[in-house]
Order: structure tokens, then sequence, then C-alpha cells
């Protein structure tokens, strides 16, 4: 009887639509739907996918087993931890639930009814995090934006649900439509046995109309077909075609930044581009830039030639951070070797980080000033590959790679695992 006073109060806890109610009860054995062996919700952002999908997981598991262990799992243990598990335990405790935080051991306990279920929380941030996940028996897994994770993380853990009345959930944000989840969940939900609900903005009725109206002008292009209308659809054009308005272009502020970091992309044969970025009032101006190409100027530079437009770049100032290339390991170790700069290497994941980098610069968090010729250039030339690859043509980035590192590491997540046990 607890357990359904519970499920009604989690019904009730806000105004639910229509959708968001019909995940918080598929599983329910009345209902026709509990027949499938999981659910698959995709769609645009902030439609309200995650809050009823993790609600109802956890309500699904304690109603289902005594001593069983489950997984949610997020890109990173981080990101899994912000979107999942935080909001998903002050429900819990405003549900009645007891909760208690065992942090040294990485451990949530909610008391209800003297039941036991162990919740794992895995980052699934790449392909080595399958061995995260291995030798486990599950009941049942939660992915938090399984678009984003690796195919062989998102198998693995499928794996390991082996328990006859296991059942899988998803939910993520639409990328391109040859992408491997697209091809072999979404466009196979009657093989897979999967219940499919498609969100939008307007099924999320905590969104106010003003909200509602911002999310829509934020986006624009393929990324407006993805995350406002949900589409699994194949990018063209330009990567930021907004940038092709002039007045994205600022001036410089005065004085002196609150802080100071470079962000590199090296290159011999091909262009180098550095970019020195100030922080004004919560915004991060690139505010000059350094960018040789060999071929325009005729003459190609040694790694100590770079270094030393680097130091003209950075004109004395002191700065955080130089961000590097990874794969540069000799201007890396230039770099080191002199001791004048920190110097770390950059995250190089390219769709997420031109997806964080087109949301940065239109919400205005990140900006580019007039000075940077080539920087502006670079983006009115910038285009998406038309082999439906869902990657930018390899020409005319250097500029563009630069500002992707720098934008990744204002965002970069850390990587791990971390548990929590419902009783």
């Amino acid at each position: 009887m607890l357990f359904k006073e519970r499920r009604a109060a989690a019904l009730s806890y806000t105004a639910f639509s229509k959708k968001q109610l019909d995940v918080l009860s598929w599983w329910l054995p009345q209902r026709e739907t509990s027949k499938f062996d999981g659910i698959i919700c995709d769609g645009a952002v902030r439609s309200g996918k995650t809050l009823c999908m993790s609600v109802s997981f956890v309500t699904w598991a304690m109603y289902c087993t005594d001593g069983g262990s489950f997984a949610v799992c997020g890109k990173t243990i981080r990101s899994v931890k912000r979107n999942v598990a935080t909001p998903l335990l002050n429900i819990l405790r405003e549900l009645g639930f007891e909760v208690r935080e065992k942090l040294s051991a990485n451990l949530f306990y909610v008391s209800s009814m003297g039941r036991t279920n162990t919740f794992y929380l895995f980052g699934g941030k790449d392909e080595s995090s399958a061995a995260l996940i291995q030798g486990m028996t599950l009941w049942g897994v939660l992915f938090d934006e399984a678009a984003l994770m690796p195919r062989t993380f998102v198998e693995q853990a499928l794996a390991r649900c082996s328990k006859e009345n296991a059942k899988l959930w998803f939910n993520c944000n639409p990328e391109y439509p040859q992408h491997w989840f697209c091809r072999e969940w979404v466009m196979k939900t009657a093989e897979k046995n999967m219940y499919y609900l498609h969100f939008l903005m307007e099924d999320n009725p905590s969104l106010s109309p003003k909200v509602l109206k911002r999310y829509r002008t934020l986006y624009s292009g393929s990324f407006y077909d993805r995350f406002v209308l949900g589409k699994w659809c194949a990018t063209d054009g330009l990567v930021y075609p907004f940038m092709s308005d002039e007045s994205m272009a600022v001036d410089a502020p005065s004085g002196d930044a609150e802080e100071y970091v470079v962000s590199c992309d090296y290159g011999t044969v091909n262009p180098s581009s550095f970019g020195l970025w100030g922080l004004y009032d919560g915004v991060w101006y690139r505010l000059r830039e350094y960018y040789y190409s060999s071929r325009r100027e005729g003459s190609s530079r040694t790694d100590e030639e770079h270094y030393q437009g680097l130091k003209e770049l950075i004109g004395g100032r002191k700065v955080a951070r130089v961000i590097v290339d990874p794969s540069a390991a000799s201007f890396i170790e230039v770099i080191r070797r002199h001791g004048e700069y920190n110097v770390v290497p950059a995250v190089n994941n390219v769709r997420d980080g031109i997806r964080k980098t087109f949301t940065a610069l239109k919400e205005g968090r990140v900006k580019i000033c007039r000075k940077c010729g080539d920087a502006l250039t670079e983006f009115g030339l910038y285009r998406w590959d038309s082999s439906g690859r869902d990657l930018p043509v390899k020409e005319n980035d250097h500029a563009m790679d630069d500002i992707r590192y720098f934008v990744s590491s204002l965002e970069e997540e850390d990587e791990g695992i971390i548990a929590f046990a419902v009783i």
C-alpha cells in the first residue's frame, strides 16, 4: 500500500504533463505498456524527460524487487550527478523516503519498508568507460543522454541486465539520422520491444511562455531542428550561421580582465591559431589572436618561433593556463620546458565541443572581438560535411578548433563512478 501512496504522491508532485504521466506509469502491471522490455524517450531539450524518467525508474525498481542492483548512466559522472542524482534524491526525500549520504564511500542510502536496492552511477565518456561496468549483474539500467555515450559502453551495460524481468530506460536529444542509437534503437522500437515517446518543449509544464520563446530563438539551423523540434536530422550549411551577422563581432572591453586564458590549435603545414581570452563580468572575450599560415606567409615556423608568437600574444599578462591541441606533443613540450605557463591538453570531442561552442556564442557567454579577423573569417567559411557524418569539413577550421578547445575547457567534467543505495 505504501508504494501505491508514494507513487500517487509522485504523480502529483507537480503539474506533470500527459506525456510525463505516461513515463511515470508505463510499467504498472495493469497497463498494456508493461509488456515492453523498456522505454525510449527522445525529443527537444528541456522537455521534461529526465525528471519524470528518473523518478519512474526508482519507483519501478522499488516496486519490482528487493536486493537488486541497478545502474544510472550519464555522459560523465559529474553530469549524471547534476542532472539525475541530485534532483532525484531531493524528490525522494520530499516523498517521504529517508535519505542518508555516505560521501566517503560514494553512497546514497534511502530507507523505505526495509527494502534495499543499489543504484550505481556511471560516466560513459569514452570507449574505455565500458570496463567500469563489466562483471555486474543488473535488474535495469537508465541512460541519460544515451546518444552522447559510446556504443560499446551502452552495449556493455545492456549485457549486464541478465535478470528475467529487467527493463531498459533511455532518454536523449536527437543527433544525426545515421547515429548508431537512432539506427539500432529509435528505428527498431518494435523489433526491440521498446515503448517509444517523443517529447516537445510543450510537454514540460514548468517552462513558461517566455522561456519557451527564449529557447526557440537560441538555436538555428540543424540545432533548431534537433533541440527545439526534436528531429533526428542531418546537418548542412554553416556550423555557426549566426556568426555571419556583423553585430556578433564586438569591441574589446577596456581595462584588465579578471582572468586570462590562451587556447591553441597548432599546425606546421596547416595554420596555427592561438586566442587570448579575457574574463569580464562573467563573459569571456577573445581579445587578440596569433594566426600564422605558412602558405600565406611563404615560410614555415619552428616550435620555438611559435612559442615566441605565443609570448607576444600574451604580452606579459598573467594567464591561468594555455590550452593546447592534445596532438601537438612537441609544442606542449616546448611550453613546459620554458616553464613560464601552465599548459594543459585540450578536450577534443568535435561534436560535443561544437554544441557547447554554439550555445556559448548564441547566449553571449563567449564573444569574439573585432581584432580577431582570422577567426571571424573562418566563421563565414566553416561548414558541415555534406556526407552525413555530422562532422565539419576539415578546412578553415584552425581558429574554430582553438575556440572549441577553449569553450570545452570551461565545462570540462570529471570521470568516475559513484553509487547510492535505496533501502
